[in-house]
C-alpha cells in the first residue's frame, strides 16, 4: 500500500476534558513571581489581565478540566482533526519508519490556534468582557482570536510583529475580515511601542514587544482583557485536545508512537501533541522520545538559559521560569514568525530541564526544503513554522533507514502554508537565506535577566 491512510474519529470522540500535565509532574512547577516584589503572584495580581476562569486554570493542579459545552460545540466545526499515515512520504524516503502526522490545518484559521482562542473568548464573554487585546507573530494566533471574537461578539485588537505584518499581508486581511483591528508592532499607540521606535526607528519588532503593547492596552480599560496564544499553562492545557485525539487514533491504527515531534516557539502546539503521551509515560506507561524543534536563529531551548525572566520586552508581565534568550533579545526576521519568541513555555521548559524532551534547532532553508518534499508526497503545503517539525520527522525517518529499524514517528502538522506563499516564493527564487543568532546580542540580553533570589 502506497496511498496515505486517514484515521478519522466521530465528533462524539472530541475530548470532554483537557489534560493538565501539572498533576503528573515529579516536581511542582516553579511559582510565577510578581515583577515588582518577586513574590508568588496571587489571582488578584492577574485579574486586570485575564478572566478569573482562565486564572484558575493557570494555577490548577487537577489532571482533567472539563471543556465547556459551548466550546465543544464550536470545536465540532473541525474537530476531531485527522491523523494520517504518510505512506507516500515513506515511499519517497524509502524508509522502514511508520510516519504519522496530526493535521491541525483543517481548522477555520488553518492552524492549531483556535483550540485555545475559542476557549479564551468564551471565558471572557462569560465574565462580561467587551474587548480582547493580543499579539501575533506570523498571524495564526491573531487569525484564530479574530474568528473567536466574531463567534462571541467581542472586539479584538491585534498587535502583529512588524516584519510579519509586512511579509504576510493576507493574514492582516484575514483578521480584518472577521472584524479585528490589526496594528503593526512596534506602534505609536503605546508607551512601550514608542520607546522602542525612539531607540530603533526601523525595528522589525518581536513577540516580546507586541506582548508589551497588548498588555499595556488591556490594563487601560475595565472592559478589556488580554489573551496570549502560547507560553502560559492554560494555553498548553487547551491544546491537549490534539494529543488526546491522537491517542485514540493510534488505537484505530493499532500502533503507538516511538517518537513525537513538534515545532516549538512558545510551546503550545508542542505541548498539545506531546503532553498527553508524556503524561501516560509519567504514570508508568510506555516511554517515548519527544523532540522539540526550534529555529537556529531563535534557539531558546538549545541556547537559552533556564531562569526567571519577563515574557515581554517592556517588563509589564509577571516573571516566569523558562528557557530564555533574554527579554530584550531581538530575533532576526526569518519567515517562521510564530517561532520568533525569546522565551519558552514554563511547562515545556520544565520537562526539558527534567530531561524528558530532546530539543533540536534547524536553519530555515533546510526546513523549507523538507516542506517542499512533504508537499510533493502528501499534497499539503506546511506553514513555515510547521516545516521545522517536518524536517525533524524526515531526519528521524532517514535515521531509521540507516539503522534498518522501523519506528513509529508522529509529528504535529500544526498549520498549512496557504497564506505564506511569499516565503515559498523566496525559497524557490533562491532568495531565502539562513539567518544566524548574534552571540553578542544574546549575551547582552541574558546579562539583563532579573535577579531573583
Amino acid at each position: 500500500m502506497t496511498d496515505s491512510v486517514k484515521y478519522v474519529l466521530d465528533e462524539r470522540d472530541i475530548p470532554r476534558h483537557w489534560y493538565n500535565i501539572v498533576a503528573d509532574l515529579p516536581v511542582p512547577p516553579p511559582p510565577v513571581l510578581h515583577p515588582g516584589t518577586h513574590q508568588p503572584v496571587t489571582p488578584d495580581d492577574l485579574a486586570p489581565i485575564f478572566p478569573m476562569a482562565v486564572i484558575e486554570q493557570e494555577v490548577s493542579r487537577e489532571r482533567e478540566i472539563e471543556i465547556p459545552g459551548p466550546v465543544r460545540d464550536i470545536y465540532r466545526q473541525w474537530r476531531p482533526s485527522p491523523l494520517y499515515r504518510a505512506r507516500r512520504l515513506e515511499k519517497m524516503l524509502d524508509t522502514p519508519a511508520r510516519i504519522y502526522y496530526k493535521y491541525e490545518g483543517v481548522s477555520p484559521a488553518g492552524s492549531h490556534k483556535p483550540n485555545t482562542a475559542i476557549a479564551q473568548a468564551f471565558y471572557n464573554k462569560q465574565e462580561g468582557i467587551k474587548r480582547i487585546t493580543t499579539e501575533t507573530g506570523a498571524g495564526q494566533w491573531g487569525s484564530a482570536l479574530s474568528i473567536a471574537g466574531a463567534f462571541f461578539g467581542l472586539e479584538i485588537e491585534v498587535f502583529m510583529v512588524k516584519v510579519s505584518f509586512q511579509q504576510k499581508p493576507y493574514r492582516r486581511s484575514f483578521m480584518e475580515t472577521f472584524g479585528a483591528t490589526c496594528i503593526a508592532s512596534p506602534s505609536d499607540l503605546t508607551a512601550a511601542g514608542r520607546a522602542v521606535l525612539a531607540e530603533h526607528p526601523d525595528s522589525t519588532g518581536s513577540l516580546g514587544i507586541a506582548i508589551s503593547e497588548a498588555v499595556e492596552r488591556a490594563v487601560q480599560r475595565d472592559d478589556t482583557k488580554y489573551a496570549l496564544g502560547s507560553v502560559l499553562n492554560h494555553v498548553m492545557l487547551h491544546q491537549t485536545v490534539i494529543g488526546l485525539e491522537a491517542m485514540k487514533q493510534f488505537d484505530l491504527a493499532g500502533d503507538y508512537p516511538d517518537v513525537v515531534i513538534a515545532p516549538t516557539g512558545g510551546g503550545s502546539n508542542f505541548a498539545g501533541i506531546t503532553f498527553p503521551f508524556l503524561g501516560e509515560q509519567l504514570r508508568g506507561g510506555r516511554k517515548i522520545e519527544l523532540i522539540a524543534v526550534e529555529p537556529s536563529a531563535c534557539p531558546s531551548l538549545t541556547r537559552g538559559r533556564y531562569a526567571y525572566d519577563f515574557g515581554d520586552t517592556a517588563h509589564l508581565t509577571p516573571l516566569v521560569k523558562m528557557h530564555t534568550l533574554g527579554s530584550t533579545y531581538m530575533p532576526p526576521g526569518f519567515h517562521a514568525g510564530g517561532l520568533r519568541y525569546h522565551g519558552m513555555a514554563p511547562l515545556v521548559s520544565q520537562v526539558t530541564d527534567l530531561g524528558l524532551v530532546n530539543p533540536r534547532a534547524y536553519q530555515q532553508v533546510q526546513c523549507f526544503e523538507a516542506g517542499l518534499q512533504f508537499a510533493k508526497a502528501e499534497g499539503i503545503i506546511p506553514a513555515p513554522e510547521a516545516n521545522h517539525g517536518v524536517r525533524a520527522a524526515i531526519d528521524e525517518a532517514l535515521r531509521c533507514k540507516e539503522e534498518g529499524v522501523s519506528r513509529a514517528i508522529l509529528f504535529n502538522l500544526c498549520g498549512h502554508g496557504n497564506f505564506d506563499m511569499q516565503a515559498y516564493r523566496d525559497y524557490l527564487d533562491g532568495k531565502l537565506m539562513d539567518l544566524e543568532y548574534d552571540d553578542g546580542e544574546i549575551a547582552m540580553a541574558l546579562a539583563g535577566l532579573p535577579s531573583v533570589a
